[in-house]
Parts: C-alpha cells; structure tokens; sequence
C-alpha cells in the first residue's frame, strides 16, 4: 500500500514536505511539476520524510531532480548531520562504497 507524503509548493522548483510526527526538520524537493508527476510513483518522497527523523540532522532533508527509490535514502537525497550529536549513515551513500 502506497503511503501518500504531503507536499507543498514552493516555487516553480522546490516542494516542501512540513514537518510532521517525529521529523526534526522539514524536507525539501528540487523538481518542477513534470518531474514530480513522476517521482511520486514510487516511495522516494517518504524517504525523504524519514531521514528528516535522523538525530543531529542539521538542516532540512534534501532531494535533488534525480530522486527515485533507495536504500535508505533515497537515490538523490542529501542531508547534513551535526559533528556531535548526528548520524554516519551508510544509507545516505550507498552500502556498496568501499
């Protein structure tokens, strides 16, 4: 069952997934509305969601144009993380890096 996220417009380029539950920021799209048509078939956008619940992330949870379903992260995602009190996540680069 496909789990819908809440999305709001930003710009012409940005959508903003609020800051619900247990997220510690919001998240943030980098798409136009084409690209969103297709990025919302899959679960890439609750991804997004659930790496804004991370401890020490220090901004919002980011996906660039290219975002689709990861490991994790989504494929796309970008997030930073407090030196102190983050995360080293192997899901946000990819379980196969050597």
């Amino acid at each position: 069952m496909e789990e819908k996220v809440k999305i709001q417009k930003i710009d012409d380029y940005r959508w903003r997934i609020p800051r619900e539950g247990k997220m510690r920021v919001e998240g943030v799209i980098y798409a136009d509305e084409r690209m969103l048509e297709d990025i919302r078939k899959d679960q890439s956008l609750l991804q997004v969601a659930n790496v804004a619940w991370l401890p020490g992330i220090s901004g919002p949870s980011l996906a660039m144009p290219d975002i689709h379903w990861g490991y994790g992260f989504p494929i796309g995602g970008v997030a930073a993380f407090d030196l102190l009190e983050g995360i080293v996540s192997p899901g946000g680069v990819g379980y196969d890096i050597n």
